[in-house]
């Protein structure tokens, strides 16, 4: 893609390319994300202020250094398993401070307006499951109208979704432990235990169902995109409420009952499907390769080289160790622009890419050929 284009939001086909003026270029791509991050940030600072304003400095304080602790687990398990082909980082950072912003905003909105209405209980088996999942999902379901070309499948579905929920969770947990922590720092460590150490999957488990949906309907027809969001949403919001349902039971056993025989097992299925998924990325990859070779878009000689995720390590690690590590950032994105040039012609070949095909390929390719000579120039 040339400096005079840029991509436009994808409505159901990939991106059409058209001149625009430079300065309006540079509004597009740097000005409007970093509005928008801004935006999120300032949000989960309001929902943070207008939820822990009137507690103790040092109880906030504990609270946050507490909940970065199932964070950084939850965060760093959605990286591990975006490396076929990673998402961009600015996209990432926009899911996480959606979250952790936008989304809890809007859902501490809703609850609060539901609990003065309906009471406590409404709120949290009702409002909150309807709403939350609704605002977490909300970013997925605009990935899917205007970015349907980064979502290459499930497992783009799941790690968007989990970055959301992650940056939701984040901030809910900064506000139970710091009203915890406040009251007694015995209940604030209790409530650390239950939210942090026994569940920090919670929010990215519901969530991720609709991540699910919405990286399957990415390849599949418009009234497919209609319905499995739909779908997802309503698991997510069913486990959701039975999750807070089980909290409110009388007897404590019950939730612990539910976190057993029901939860467990639910994540435990769903970590299956993940794996199973980058797994089908793998064999998506390996299956192209061949024909990606027989079309000169790849040399022959690298085609083991980029097989497996093991190979792949091993020549980043080559390269950084014999040119530093910009020669070996360059392999790295050659490796990506690969991989993504094997999912787009694997799409092609489903009738998945729309009618642009042919232009949305020569645009990875193009990406291709340019990160290749990157690397072999930062190699030689």
């Amino acid at each position: 893609m040339t400096a005079g284009e840029r991509s436009e939001p994808d409505t159901g086909t990939p991106e059409l390319v058209r001149h625009r003026p430079w300065s309006r270029q540079q509004r597009s791509r740097v000005l409007w994300p970093v509005v928008g991050l801004v935006v999120a940030a300032s949000c989960a600072l309001v929902v943070v202020g207008l939820g822990a304003g009137d507690l103790s400095d040092g109880a906030v304080a504990t609270a946050t250094v507490l909940a970065l602790v199932p964070v950084v687990l939850v965060v760093g398990a959605f990286l591990w398993l975006d490396r076929w082909e990673p998402e961009p980082g600015r996209t990432l950072i926009a899911a996480f401070l959606w979250g952790a912003g936008g989304a809890t905003l809007g859902a501490v909105t809703v609850n609060s307006v539901v609990a003065v209405a309906y009471g406590d209980v409404t709120s949290s088996v009702v409002s909150a499951p309807l709403s939350e999942e609704a605002f977490k999902g909300a970013f997925l379901v605009a990935m899917l109208v205007w970015r349907r070309r980064e979502l290459d499948g499930a497992v783009d579905g799941i790690v968007y979704a989990g970055l959301v929920a992650a940056g939701f969770a984040f901030v809910e947990n900064i506000l139970y432990l710091a009203r915890a922590f406040d009251a007694d720092a015995a209940d604030g460590y209790a409530v650390f235990v239950v939210r942090g150490l026994m569940s920090p999957f919670a929010h990215p488990l519901f969530t991720v169902f609709i991540g699910v949906a919405v990286g399957m309907a990415a390849r599949r027809r418009r009234r497919a995109r209609r319905l499995l969001p739909l779908l997802g949403y309503l698991l997510a919001v069913g486990l959701h409420a039975l999750w807070n349902a089980s909290a409110l039971w009388d007897d404590g056993a019950d939730f612990f009952l539910v976190y057993v025989v029901f939860m467990v097992p639910v994540f435990a299925a769903m970590l299956g499907l993940a794996l199973w998924q980058r797994r089908r990325e793998r064999r998506t990859v390996a299956a192209q390769l061949g024909g990606l070779v027989a079309a000169g878009w790849v040399p022959w000689y690298e085609a083991d080289l980029l097989s497996t995720l093991r190979s792949r390590r091993r020549w980043v690690r080559s390269a950084r160790a014999g040119h530093g590590r910009r020669a070996a950032r360059a392999v790295r994105a050659y490796q990506v622009a690969v991989t993504e040039l094997a999912f787009v012609t694997a799409r092609i070949e489903h009738g998945a890419a729309g009618p642009h095909a042919a232009l949305w390929r020569a645009e990875v390719l193009a990406s291709v050929s340019e990160t290749r000579a990157a690397a072999a120039a930062a190699t030689s």
